[in-house]
């Protein structure tokens, strides 16, 4: 199925949609990638509708079953990796590298890793309790079980940044717990998410446990939040737009996985190996150009070493290649929009009135005259009061503030609305984790921004409500129940 005019995915079938279609953009060169459809509300419920339907099947299909299509599918998104990663890239703006390595190839990998997720156990033994003889019966011994049933429909709501793996990292738990789905992309890059659904049609997933719908507006959205047969929203992205999707299910009583913003803190202390912090803080700069939730993008450093990590900071920014994420070489690629780009700029000349100091980017790169490029910028001389220090900017912006003391600088990363991921650079190791365990936040880096994909991952604050990855996701995505009986 060709990209260039896609249909919608519902109850199994490929599906017209009933308002047309609108333009997907390449953020590198500003060309048409593909034409995405626009489905009505109608047609949204019709989904959700057909997941319902499908429920009670896939609900009982052995795990084993169910196991079978989801590494089945990351197999086929893996035959066809190149022309994958090339969609990907050119609708996402993500280099040839994080496309095929980020997207694609994690994606994949999260399909196989919720294959064996559907053969993970889900009965657990209580242990019995001695009940004396009372109004309530008599006396006995009681056994217990909890077992994790599927919550029944699902609705994933995705971000714009990353197509593959974060659908991916919502379908395929669901699916793997006996769930079905609801998939509505980013209106910016859905094609990528209709290529996941074909490798998993491919694969003998059953009509109607995946549907797909798309919208360039908030009609589509909204529909798949407010449906009557939705039991959960899964969604990542903005906090505003969360918090809107919450007041809903909060009507519903529907279950919530919110994903959402963060304003990572990263503590370096005055004994820290700064080329290590560096190496860290610099990925903000880069990987998606700084549109990522979990990014260091707010740098509180000690004094003593503030103006050396600056020089190195501006030194590691003036290193970057930015371009055409499909050359050789390029690190920095555009970000999503030419109306995201405005937005981080306009931040970077708020940051300039409220008296920050630019010390590198601040301008658009030189020599790109299409597409929606933002230089690597570096923010000194700031204070936490500063929007630019305390709003999430999603772009390739780092701001710096200086603190004297350990317990100020615990106490500037904890003065913030967010708190998903959090980091510390210091040398002594038992600071570190001193530090870190302070820290307000889903998730804290000691030395590094890796991750450890079998932790659990989500924020405190306004950077969302429950935990997934590994089994947690498998957690997630299905509700408790107790079984109770006299021994």
């Amino acid at each position: 199925m060709s990209a260039d005019s896609q249909k919608l995915f519902i109850g199994g079938r490929w599906t017209e949609p009933d308002h047309g279609h609108y333009e997907v953009i390449d953020p590198a060169t500003e060309e048409v990638v593909g034409l995405a459809p626009e489905a009505s509300r109608e047609q949204v419920y019709e989904a959700a509708a057909a997941a319902r339907e499908a429920f009670g099947t896939w609900s009982r299909t052995r795990p084993e079953e169910r196991a079978e299509i989801l590494d089945r599918a990351a197999g086929l998104m893996l035959r066809d990796l190149d022309g994958n990663a090339a969609l990907a890239r050119a609708e996402s703006g993500a280099t040839t590298g994080t496309a095929r390595g980020m997207q694609v190839a994690v994606g994949a990998s999260r399909f196989r890793r919720y294959a064996r997720g559907a053969l993970e156990p889900v009965e657990e033994a209580i242990t019995p309790q001695i009940n004396e003889a009372g109004p309530m019966g008599r006396a006995g011994v009681f056994g217990a079980l909890a077992v994790r049933q599927p919550v029944g429909v699902v609705t994933c709501i995705t971000s714009y940044n990353n197509p593959w793996a974060n659908p991916a990292g919502k379908v395929a738990p669901a699916l793997a717990m006996g769930n079905t789905v609801v998939v509505k992309p980013a209106p910016q890059d859905p094609l990528s998410v209709f290529r996941m659904t074909q490798a998993l049609e491919e694969a003998g997933v059953p009509p109607g446990v995946v549907n797909v719908v798309t919208g360039s507006g908030p009609e589509a959205g909204e529909a798949a939040v407010d449906s009557e047969d939705v039991d959960m929203v899964s969604f990542t992205g903005s906090t505003g737009v969360g918090q809107r999707i919450a007041e809903v299910c909060g009507r519903g009583m529907k279950r919530q996985l919110m994903e959402l913003g963060g304003k990572g803190a990263a503590v370096v202390l005055d004994d820290a190996d700064l080329d290590s912090a560096v190496a860290g803080i610099g990925t903000t700069f880069s990987f998606y150009s700084g549109q990522i939730c979990t990014a260091p993008t707010r740098v509180l450093v000690q004094r003593d070493v503030h103006d050396a990590l600056i020089e190195k900071l501006a030194a590691y920014a003036g290193y970057l290649k930015v371009g055409d994420p499909a050359a050789r070489g390029t690190v920095v690629g555009p970000v999503i929009s030419a109306a995201h780009r405005d937005r981080v700029e306009s931040y970077i000349e708020l940051g300039r009135k409220e008296g920050a100091r630019v010390v590198t980017g601040g301008e658009r790169p030189a020599g790109l005259d299409r597409g929606f490029y933002v230089a690597p910028t570096l923010l000194a001389d700031c204070t936490n009061e500063m929007r630019v220090v305390r709003e999430e900017i999603f772009g390739p912006v780092v701001v710096v503030v200086p603190f004297d003391d350990e317990e100020e600088g615990i106490a500037l990363a904890n003065d913030s609305d967010y708190g998903l991921i959090d980091y510390v650079w210091s040398s002594n190791v038992a600071r570190a984790f001193r530090v870190a365990r302070r820290l307000r936040a889903g998730g804290v880096g000691v030395n590094t921004i890796g991750r450890n994909m079998e932790a659990p991952f989500g924020g405190f604050k306004k950077s969302g409500v429950g935990r997934d990855v590994g089994s947690y996701a498998l957690h997630a995505y299905s509700e408790l129940q107790s079984i109770v009986w006299p021994g």
